[in-house]
Parts: C-alpha cells; sequence; structure tokens
C-alpha cells in the first residue's frame, strides 16, 4: 500500500457538509459524482496531498444508509493508494482478510476499488484503490 489515498466521511447532507468542509479546509469541492454500484453520492476535496471524500446515500437503503442510521455521520472509511489491486486483494486474501467483494469494481474519482470488512480489519472499513489506467 503506498499511501492513504482519501478519507470518507458518511454525511447525510453533501451540500452542507462541502459548504462546511471547504470552510474548515480553505479549499472547495473538486469534484462531485455518483456511484451507483455503491449507491451513493460523493464529493471531494483536497487540502496539500490530503483529501476527503463526503458520502451521502443515493437511495434509504444503500450502504451509507445504513451506516449513518447504525453509527451517525462521521468518519466511514480509510482508502490506501495500491500499484495492483488485484495483487493487494490476493495478498490481503492470503493473510485472512475478508474482502467484500471478489473483483474491484468501478468506484468515484477514475479508481478500482475493494473494500476489506471491518470485522477483519480491527473494526475499520478499509477501501483499496487503483487509478483507471
Amino acid at each position: 500500500m503506498n499511501k492513504i489515498e482519501h478519507i470518507g466521511i458518511a454525511v447525510t447532507d453533501l451540500q452542507a457538509a462541502g459548504d462546511l468542509y471547504e470552510k474548515l479546509l480553505n479549499t472547495t469541492v473538486y469534484k462531485i459524482e455518483d456511484v451507483a454500484t455503491e449507491g451513493v453520492k460523493t464529493a471531494f476535496l483536497q487540502s496539500g496531498p490530503n483529501k476527503i471524500e463526503l458520502l451521502e446515500a443515493s437511495f434509504a437503503d444503500s450502504p451509507i444508509a445504513k451506516f449513518i442510521a447504525k453509527k451517525g455521520e462521521g468518519i466511514h472509511h480509510i482508502a490506501f493508494e495500491v500499484d495492483d489491486i488485484k495483487a493487494e486483494m490476493a495478498r490481503l486474501k492470503s493473510e485472512g482478510f475478508i474482502l467484500l467483494s471478489d473483483e474491484p469494481k468501478p468506484g468515484a474519482d477514475n479508481k478500482l476499488v475493494c473494500f476489506v470488512h471491518p470485522k477483519s480489519a480491527g473494526g475499520v472499513l478499509v477501501e483499496l484503490v487503483q487509478e483507471v489506467r
């Protein structure tokens, strides 16, 4: 894993959260995107080398809606950049980690993604991300 690629934050109102984080980080939202495969609408902000992904549920029973209903708004996941997502998935499976998909899926911000189940990662939802080439 090369670096932390972004931190995902679950929010109920993407516009209001975007306004808040723009003020907090003194930067602007640079991209808003729907990710149908995950049932989420995302907004990205960047401060220096660090990125924040705000996540709003697209429908009532999406994973983000369920997360917010259970835990409230807040940090949802941490994403790590990888060079070869399939190789990293295989490595993690061989180490005993539980992956939430067998193949990488298209994600936001021109990435392929795969999530590691929090039960096998110390209670943290981990996302692997690889730039689509």
